[in-house]
Protein backbone atom coordinates (compact mmCIF):
# COMPACT_ATOMS: atom_id res chain seq x y z
CA UNK A 1 0.00 0.00 0.00
CA UNK A 2 1.45 3.53 -1.06
CA UNK A 3 1.85 5.99 1.36
CA UNK A 4 -1.42 8.37 0.66
CA UNK A 5 -2.89 4.82 0.18
CA UNK A 6 -2.32 4.22 3.79
CA UNK A 7 -3.00 7.67 5.25
CA UNK A 8 -5.98 8.18 3.81
CA UNK A 9 -7.01 4.59 5.13
CA UNK A 10 -5.82 5.86 8.85
CA UNK A 11 -7.90 8.92 8.81
CA UNK A 12 -11.01 7.24 7.49
CA UNK A 13 -10.79 4.56 9.97
CA UNK A 14 -10.30 7.98 12.36
CA UNK A 15 -13.74 9.15 11.32
CA UNK A 16 -15.40 5.87 11.21
CA UNK A 17 -14.44 5.47 14.72
CA UNK A 18 -15.24 8.79 15.78
CA UNK A 19 -19.03 9.78 14.15
CA UNK A 20 -21.57 8.46 12.71
CA UNK A 21 -23.95 8.91 9.49
CA UNK A 22 -26.96 11.05 9.56
CA UNK A 23 -28.42 13.95 6.95
CA UNK A 24 -28.59 17.64 8.20
CA UNK A 25 -32.23 19.07 9.13
CA UNK A 26 -32.42 21.53 5.82
CA UNK A 27 -30.65 18.82 3.29
CA UNK A 28 -32.09 15.08 4.33
CA UNK A 29 -31.53 14.51 0.64
CA UNK A 30 -27.59 14.20 1.86
CA UNK A 31 -25.76 11.95 4.41
CA UNK A 32 -22.50 13.20 6.11
CA UNK A 33 -20.11 11.26 8.50
CA UNK A 34 -21.09 13.09 11.57
CA UNK A 35 -19.78 13.84 15.27
CA UNK A 36 -22.47 14.31 18.16
CA UNK A 37 -20.20 16.55 20.41
CA UNK A 38 -17.37 18.67 19.81
CA UNK A 39 -14.93 18.28 23.10
CA UNK A 40 -14.45 14.17 22.70
CA UNK A 41 -13.95 14.64 18.92
CA UNK A 42 -11.68 17.36 19.61
CA UNK A 43 -9.64 16.01 22.15
CA UNK A 44 -9.65 12.56 20.15
CA UNK A 45 -8.07 14.60 17.44
CA UNK A 46 -5.41 16.00 18.98
CA UNK A 47 -4.47 12.34 20.50
CA UNK A 48 -4.64 10.57 17.11
CA UNK A 49 -2.30 13.45 15.58
CA UNK A 50 -0.15 13.97 19.20
CA UNK A 51 -0.58 17.75 18.47
CA UNK A 52 -2.13 20.06 20.42
CA UNK A 53 -3.64 23.55 20.02
CA UNK A 54 -5.33 22.18 16.96
CA UNK A 55 -8.16 24.05 15.31
CA UNK A 56 -11.69 22.70 16.19
CA UNK A 57 -12.99 19.67 14.16
CA UNK A 58 -14.90 22.42 11.68
CA UNK A 59 -15.05 19.41 8.82
CA UNK A 60 -17.58 16.91 11.35
CA UNK A 61 -20.46 19.33 11.66
CA UNK A 62 -23.18 20.53 9.29
CA UNK A 63 -22.84 24.24 10.34
CA UNK A 64 -26.55 26.66 9.60
CA UNK A 65 -24.96 28.67 6.72
CA UNK A 66 -23.40 25.72 4.96
CA UNK A 67 -27.22 23.48 5.52
CA UNK A 68 -29.03 27.15 3.99
CA UNK A 69 -26.21 27.36 1.24
CA UNK A 70 -27.23 23.50 0.30
CA UNK A 71 -30.82 23.63 0.42
CA UNK A 72 -30.72 26.84 -1.81
CA UNK A 73 -28.46 24.77 -4.22
CA UNK A 74 -30.36 21.76 -4.21
CA UNK A 75 -33.62 24.37 -4.95
CA UNK A 76 -32.13 26.08 -7.47
CA UNK A 77 -30.36 23.48 -9.29
CA UNK A 78 -30.51 25.19 -12.95
CA UNK A 79 -28.06 27.53 -11.45
CA UNK A 80 -25.42 24.75 -10.75
CA UNK A 81 -26.09 22.40 -13.39
CA UNK A 82 -23.17 22.06 -15.92
CA UNK A 83 -21.33 24.38 -14.40
CA UNK A 84 -17.81 24.51 -12.64
CA UNK A 85 -18.02 24.94 -9.32
CA UNK A 86 -16.28 25.90 -6.36
CA UNK A 87 -16.94 25.19 -2.51
CA UNK A 88 -14.84 27.35 -0.80
CA UNK A 89 -13.75 26.62 3.33
CA UNK A 90 -15.96 23.08 2.36
CA UNK A 91 -15.87 21.78 5.58
CA UNK A 92 -17.50 18.54 5.77
CA UNK A 93 -18.00 19.31 1.78
CA UNK A 94 -21.72 19.28 2.10
CA UNK A 95 -22.61 22.35 -0.53
CA UNK A 96 -20.24 20.42 -2.87
CA UNK A 97 -22.02 17.59 -2.76
CA UNK A 98 -25.57 19.35 -3.50
CA UNK A 99 -24.23 20.85 -6.48
CA UNK A 100 -22.54 17.32 -7.65
CA UNK A 101 -26.41 15.92 -7.16
CA UNK A 102 -27.95 18.80 -9.45
CA UNK A 103 -25.79 17.83 -11.96
CA UNK A 104 -23.01 20.00 -11.85
CA UNK A 105 -20.43 19.50 -14.67
CA UNK A 106 -17.20 19.97 -12.19
CA UNK A 107 -17.46 20.11 -8.61
CA UNK A 108 -13.90 21.20 -6.45
CA UNK A 109 -14.23 21.56 -2.69
CA UNK A 110 -11.23 24.01 -0.97
CA UNK A 111 -10.18 23.21 2.56
CA UNK A 112 -6.91 23.96 4.16
CA UNK A 113 -7.28 20.84 7.27
CA UNK A 114 -5.91 17.98 5.96
CA UNK A 115 -8.72 15.87 7.97
CA UNK A 116 -11.75 17.44 6.31
CA UNK A 117 -10.83 16.39 2.70
CA UNK A 118 -10.39 13.48 4.08
CA UNK A 119 -14.16 14.07 5.42
CA UNK A 120 -15.57 15.15 2.10
CA UNK A 121 -13.84 12.51 0.25
CA UNK A 122 -15.70 9.78 2.01
CA UNK A 123 -18.96 12.29 2.33
CA UNK A 124 -18.93 12.18 -1.48
CA UNK A 125 -18.31 8.80 -1.63
CA UNK A 126 -21.47 8.13 0.58
CA UNK A 127 -23.33 9.90 -1.74
CA UNK A 128 -22.61 8.72 -4.83
CA UNK A 129 -20.68 12.08 -6.16
CA UNK A 130 -17.45 13.06 -7.00
CA UNK A 131 -15.73 16.02 -5.66
CA UNK A 132 -12.22 17.04 -6.28
CA UNK A 133 -10.45 18.32 -3.13
CA UNK A 134 -8.52 21.34 -2.86
CA UNK A 135 -5.78 20.81 -0.02
CA UNK A 136 -4.07 24.22 -0.16
CA UNK A 137 -5.22 27.88 0.43
CA UNK A 138 -6.75 28.58 -3.19
CA UNK A 139 -7.17 32.39 -1.92
CA UNK A 140 -5.86 34.52 -4.94
CA UNK A 141 -6.09 32.24 -7.52
CA UNK A 142 -7.45 33.35 -10.29
CA UNK A 143 -11.60 32.51 -11.41
CA UNK A 144 -11.62 29.43 -13.06
CA UNK A 145 -15.20 28.57 -11.56
CA UNK A 146 -18.41 29.33 -12.92
CA UNK A 147 -20.22 29.25 -9.17
CA UNK A 148 -18.52 29.73 -5.78
CA UNK A 149 -20.19 28.82 -2.88
CA UNK A 150 -19.32 29.85 0.86
CA UNK A 151 -21.08 29.14 4.01
CA UNK A 152 -20.36 30.95 6.76
CA UNK A 153 -17.17 32.08 6.22
CA UNK A 154 -17.45 35.48 7.99
CA UNK A 155 -16.83 34.60 11.56
CA UNK A 156 -13.77 36.31 12.31
CA UNK A 157 -12.00 39.60 11.06
CA UNK A 158 -8.77 37.88 9.76
CA UNK A 159 -10.37 35.60 7.74
CA UNK A 160 -12.92 38.09 6.59
CA UNK A 161 -9.99 40.25 5.12
CA UNK A 162 -8.05 37.34 3.95
CA UNK A 163 -11.09 35.96 1.65
CA UNK A 164 -13.16 39.02 0.93
CA UNK A 165 -11.19 41.02 -1.55
CA UNK A 166 -10.79 37.76 -3.92
CA UNK A 167 -14.30 36.44 -3.48
CA UNK A 168 -15.64 39.79 -4.92
CA UNK A 169 -12.45 39.55 -7.32
CA UNK A 170 -14.19 35.97 -8.87
CA UNK A 171 -17.65 37.67 -8.98
CA UNK A 172 -16.29 40.61 -11.08
CA UNK A 173 -14.66 38.50 -13.01
CA UNK A 174 -17.72 36.29 -14.44
CA UNK A 175 -18.80 33.98 -11.45
CA UNK A 176 -22.10 33.61 -9.58
CA UNK A 177 -20.62 33.95 -5.88
CA UNK A 178 -22.81 32.98 -3.23
CA UNK A 179 -22.39 33.51 0.50
CA UNK A 180 -24.65 32.03 2.97
CA UNK A 181 -24.61 33.82 6.51
CA UNK A 182 -26.39 33.30 10.04
CA UNK A 183 -25.29 36.34 11.35
CA UNK A 184 -21.87 36.46 12.11
CA UNK A 185 -20.21 39.88 13.20
CA UNK A 186 -17.51 40.18 10.49
CA UNK A 187 -20.00 40.34 7.50
CA UNK A 188 -19.55 42.96 4.90
CA UNK A 189 -21.89 45.22 5.02
CA UNK A 190 -21.99 46.12 1.06
CA UNK A 191 -21.88 44.12 -1.83
CA UNK A 192 -24.40 41.58 -1.07
CA UNK A 193 -27.31 41.22 -2.80
CA UNK A 194 -30.20 39.14 -0.79
CA UNK A 195 -31.08 35.97 -2.55
CA UNK A 196 -33.38 33.47 0.21
CA UNK A 197 -33.66 33.25 3.71
CA UNK A 198 -33.90 30.03 5.20
CA UNK A 199 -34.56 28.93 9.61
CA UNK A 200 -32.04 26.44 10.37
CA UNK A 201 -31.99 23.74 13.41
CA UNK A 202 -28.69 23.99 14.85
CA UNK A 203 -26.76 22.66 18.55
CA UNK A 204 -26.01 23.94 21.29
CA UNK A 205 -22.91 22.31 20.90
CA UNK A 206 -22.49 24.76 17.93
CA UNK A 207 -24.27 27.76 18.12
CA UNK A 208 -25.75 29.62 21.46
CA UNK A 209 -29.47 28.95 19.96
CA UNK A 210 -31.55 26.07 18.66
CA UNK A 211 -31.95 27.11 15.29
CA UNK A 212 -30.29 30.18 13.36
CA UNK A 213 -31.92 32.39 10.58
CA UNK A 214 -29.56 32.37 7.86
CA UNK A 215 -29.19 34.67 4.92
CA UNK A 216 -28.02 33.65 1.25
CA UNK A 217 -26.34 36.63 -0.56
CA UNK A 218 -25.12 37.15 -4.11
CA UNK A 219 -21.44 39.00 -4.02
CA UNK A 220 -21.82 41.91 -6.72
CA UNK A 221 -18.69 42.51 -8.17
Amino acid sequence: MSPVAATFEAAAAFIEANTEISSPPACPEIRLWTATEVTPLWEATEEALLRVNLPPPYWAFCWAGGQALTRWVLDNSDLVAGKRVLDFAAGSGVSAIGAALRGAAKVEAAEIDPMACYAIEMNAKLNSVTVETLKDDVVGAPCRWDVVLAGDVCYEAPMTAHIWPWLVSLAAAGALVVMADPGRAYLPKTGLLKVAQYTVRTSLELEDRVQRDVVVFKIVG
